[in-house]
């Protein structure tokens, strides 16, 4: 299904919710006056209305990114604040349903009780009607105000706010040469959401300034259009090692969220054009295949493999192709940008494989991290999603990424410049 689709889908449910919600709260502040809220009524309805124009004017209309990022921002922040009130709102209404079923039916006004006393009538029935509750409703106001402004402090706040990760990477067999070498990595830049190009810069001299020997980078460089790179090639131009700068592509880079999964014209000329960006940038990206770096006469290999991820992802890899010629390397790392590609096919399959780096979740860009303890939503759906891993004697590590996609902020789960140092085991 399309994102337009998706979104039209997503558009009736918020109107369905709006109008649920709307009159929940009229019945809560009955006392407003006729002007309030006709006000009300107004600004409700209009930033809706308006709202929506916004988002569907994003797949059709050239927008500026900034003004793309607002739009959805607040498209997301309104849905999010209103699926939080929606159940204090269902509970409530469960409730009075529920009172009204056990309430015993009264009599009507002037109904006689029993036939033969005819002078026993009862009296008019002062109880008003089941109301909503004022309680639940506020405090679900009061909860919904909790996620929008946890949520705008992550975008002014963490979108940008840079993490240096360090990890040692112990390799059995890696050569004395190799030892004690330092490796960054970043992953999913997804230039297309980025507002802030003095931020962005930020980070990459942050990167820089530990001085790697090499750099990884682990896949989708944009959202979908290579153009998305424009304001910000120069920027990563700027992230070099002695080493060399590996990069590899990610499920986005193919613009088919886009252009569609069937081959076109157009399609073809913006991956090429993505491809274009990493030689300009000096970043050799690897496309099934590998290199030799060489330090001292002693080798490692650098492998890496198109987008292949489990599910509806792409599967261009080629692990076959990557793998060639390179038996006599004591050490193979690969870049992959899916971690499930690492439980569905490396580990059965390339026990050869010593380590092996991605990125793709995001952490969702929103959860719990520290050194002792992380939870996501996402773990729910991928089994490794961030930090190292290890099954006997292969290891992952999932770069939780230097960008953002959709919403554009982060809570919890901040952007990673991961730096590795090489030792042997």
């Amino acid at each position: 299904m399309g994102r337009l689709p998706v979104f039209i889908f997503l558009s009736v449910l918020l109107l369905a919710f709006d109008y649920y919600c709307f009159r929940a709260i009229l019945s809560v502040f009955k006392k407003w006056k006729p002007g309030t809220r006709k006000l009300f009524t107004i600004l409700w309805w209009g930033y809706t209305f308006v709202l929506l124009i916004g988002v569907f004017s994003t797949f059709y209309a050239n927008l500026f990114l900034s003004l793309k990022s607002v739009i959805l921002v607040a498209y997301f922040l309104t849905v999010a604040c209103k699926l939080v009130l929606l159940p204090f709102l269902v509970i409530d209404d469960l409730r009075r349903f529920i009172m009204k079923l056990s309430r015993p039916t009264k009599p009507k006004t002037g109904q006689l009780i029993d036939p033969a006393l005819p002078e026993t009538i009862t009296q008019p029935s002062h109880a008003e009607p089941i109301s909503r509750s004022s309680f639940l409703v506020k405090a679900g106001l009061i909860t919904a105000a909790i996620p929008l402004t946890s949520l705008s402090w992550g975008i002014v706040k963490g979108a940008y706010d840079y993490k240096i990760i360090r990890r040692t990477l112990l390799l059995p067999n890696l050569p004395a040469s190799f030892d004690g070498m330092k490796l960054g990595q970043i992953s999913d830049i997804h230039s297309g959401s980025f507002y802030d190009p003095r931020a962005v810069l930020g980070g990459v001299e942050m990167l820089m300034a530990e001085k790697p020997d090499v750099v990884f980078f682990t896949g989708d460089l944009v959202n979908d259009m290579a153009t998305e790179m424009r304001d910000y090639q120069d920027i990563f131009k700027k992230v070099k090692a002695p080493l060399g700068v590996y990069s590899v592509l990610g499920n986005h880079d193919y613009g088919e969220y886009r252009f569609g999964k069937e081959p076109s014209a157009i399609k073809t000329k913006n991956l090429q054009e993505v491809i274009k960006t990493h030689e300009r940038m000096g970043w050799d990206l690897l496309m099934n295949t590998h290199r030799r770096l060489k330090v001292n006469g002693e080798e490692i290999g650098i492998l890496g493999i198109e987008n292949w991820g489990t599910g509806r992802f792409p599967k261009y890899g080629r692990m076959d192709l990557a793998t060639k010629d390179t038996d006599d390397l004591p050490v193979k790392l690969l870049l992959s940008h899916d971690p499930s590609h690492w439980r569905a096919e490396v580990l059965p399959k390339y026990p050869q494989i010593d380590a092996m780096f991605s990125g793709h979740t995001h952490g969702m860009q929103f959860g719990v991290r520290t050194e002792d303890f992380q939870w996501s939503p996402v773990q729910y759906i991928y089994n490794e999603w961030a930090g190292l891993y290890q099954e006997a004697q292969q290891q992952l590590y999932v770069n939780v990424g230097y960008g953002f996609l959709g919403y554009p902020g982060r809570v919890g789960i901040l952007p990673e410049i991961t730096i590795f140092e090489l030792k042997r085991a």
